[in-house]
Order: C-alpha cells, then sequence, then structure tokens
C-alpha cells in the first residue's frame, strides 16, 4: 500500500513580485521534477487531480503565474512572454531544479517554448500542449471574446453556469473544480475570477512574440519533445503542429480525440496517458 504525501502551498519571491506554486513530494524517493505551467486565465490548482496522479514517478510542481492565481499582480505593461519567461527562469534558479521535464499549456507552453528554445542547463524533457508559433485566429479570438465577457458574478454557481455553457465538453467535476477554484469574493460580496483585470483588457494589449520569433525558438529546442494537439483544436493547426514535431530533432506529436484545446480540461484521462507514456 502506498501513501500518498500532503500537497505543500509553497511561495518564493521573483522579479518583484510573491509567486505561489503547489509542491507534490514524489512517491519515489530522489524522483525528478516536472515542472507545470497553466494557460491563460488558469491557475495552479487546475492541474491538482494529474499532479497527485505523477506523484509515484516525478515531485511535481505546479506554478501560478504572474498575475493568476495566488501569485501577486504585475503593472499592467508586464505581462509580456518575455516577462513569463524570465520568471522561469528565475523559479529554476531559485529551487535549484537539476534534469527536470517541462509541461507548458497554451499560454504555458508558449513560455515553456522560449524557454525551452534558450536550451537552459537542467531542462531533460519538454511537452508543448496545443499551441505553437502560429495559431489559428479565430480560436484566438474566441479566447479573447470569452474572457471579456461579464465577469462579476453572484454566486460561484452563476460563474459555473457561464463557463459550462462555453464548453460543455470537459467531465463535469473536472470542470466545476477548475472554476471554482478560479474565483475570489470581493469587497462587495460579489464574485470574480482570480487573475489581473488587465489580463481581460481590450485596452491593454500584450504582443506576443512573432512568427518568425516562434519558429527560432522551436527550432533551437534540443531536449526530447512531446507535442500534444486537440483533435477539434481551434488554436493549433494540424499542419502547423506537425512542423513542429518536424523541426524538433527528438519529437513525437499525439493528437487526442475528441478534444478541444483545452486538453488536460476536455479529456484528463487520455492526457494523463500520453504524457505518462511519452515521460
Amino acid at each position: 500500500m502506498t501513501t500518498q504525501l500532503a500537497c505543500e502551498e509553497k511561495t518564493v519571491e521573483l522579479n518583484g513580485l510573491r509567486f505561489h506554486y503547489s509542491d507534490w513530494p514524489s512517491r519515489q524517493p530522489g524522483a525528478p521534477t516536472l515542472l507545470l505551467l497553466h494557460g491563460y486565465t488558469g491557475h495552479a490548482r487546475s492541474w491538482d487531480a494529474f499532479a497527485e496522479l505523477m506523484t509515484d514517478r516525478y515531485r511535481v510542481i505546479a506554478l501560478d503565474q504572474r498575475g493568476h492565481g495566488e501569485t501577486g499582480w504585475a503593472a499592467p505593461d508586464q505581462y509580456l512572454n518575455a516577462h513569463m519567461v524570465s520568471d522561469v527562469r528565475e523559479f529554476v534558479a531559485a529551487l535549484g531544479l537539476e534534469d527536470f521535464a517541462l509541461l507548458g499549456l497554451s499560454m504555458g507552453g508558449r513560455v515553456a517554448i522560449h524557454y525551452a528554445g534558450e536550451r537552459p542547463e537542467g531542462l531533460a524533457k519538454l511537452v508543448i500542449v496545443d499551441i505553437g508559433p502560429e495559431t489559428v485566429a479565430s480560436g484566438a479570438a474566441r479566447i479573447q471574446a470569452g474572457a471579456q465577457t461579464a465577469d462579476v458574478f453572484d454566486s460561484p454557481d452563476e460563474a459555473w453556469a457561464q463557463q459550462r455553457a462555453s464548453n460543455p465538453r470537459p467531465p463535469e467535476a473536472n470542470h466545476r473544480y477548475r472554476v471554482e477554484h478560479n474565483l475570489m469574493q470581493t469587497d462587495d460580496g460579489k464574485w470574480t475570477w482570480r487573475y489581473d483585470k488587465a489580463l481581460r483588457d481590450p485596452s491593454n494589449p500584450r504582443p506576443r512574440p512573432t512568427t518568425e520569433e516562434g519558429w527560432a525558438a522551436v527550432r533551437n529546442i534540443n531536449v526530447p519533445t512531446l507535442v500534444l494537439r486537440g483533435e477539434l483544436s481551434d488554436i493549433l493547426a494540424a499542419d502547423i503542429a506537425q512542423h513542429m514535431a518536424d523541426e524538433i530533432p527528438d519529437a513525437r506529436l499525439i493528437e487526442v480525440k475528441d478534444s478541444g484545446h483545452s486538453i488536460p480540461l476536455d479529456r484528463p484521462d487520455e492526457f494523463a496517458e500520453a504524457v505518462r507514456t511519452f515521460l
């Protein structure tokens, strides 16, 4: 019989901000680390079930990226990809991570691509989840429009209903868990999202790396890499995913059936199986 070790909620000061992260000890002594980066509007707690599953092989760390979850909020103009890559660089150094695997979803995947493209010492494996140097315009517009819908609610149930209407695909319990851990109560008793409003403010654009910069980073990745694409994704086109796998010397591509962009949420079992097999 194995004993599950409790997750520890920790903080660290990096680049002038207080960062929160969840740290899951491994059930295997001396196990390497798996570092998880969530997507835009996401948070570290969205990885809880997956993290617990992976503790038989890894120490698992889920980081709240700047402006998200319980991490501090930055100035509105300091949410660029370069800032987030710097955060990962500083986080790895602060924790002294070596021989670790990095997994990034969507926004976190873009951060992971550009971090790995620097060929940092200590990075052993990479998982890129449904993001690439080029994105489908309609999908990007959908995400931006969704982030700018009503963001103040009378109750968590109202927030849940909005999110479920926008994506009925995920297992309901998983979806509700993600939503409820992404809410905070305001002084007037209402509820709103637990990430910086500047991130969903259309008057505060956040330029992304250029297509050329993205492909340059992809081509410079030198660790074994898994590219995961949702079969129904409206963000990562099939040909771009294949091109990424072709450009990275040691890469494989897996397409997850019946999943949209948010593969860990839409198809958690299939996602976990693909990652476990690769790692």
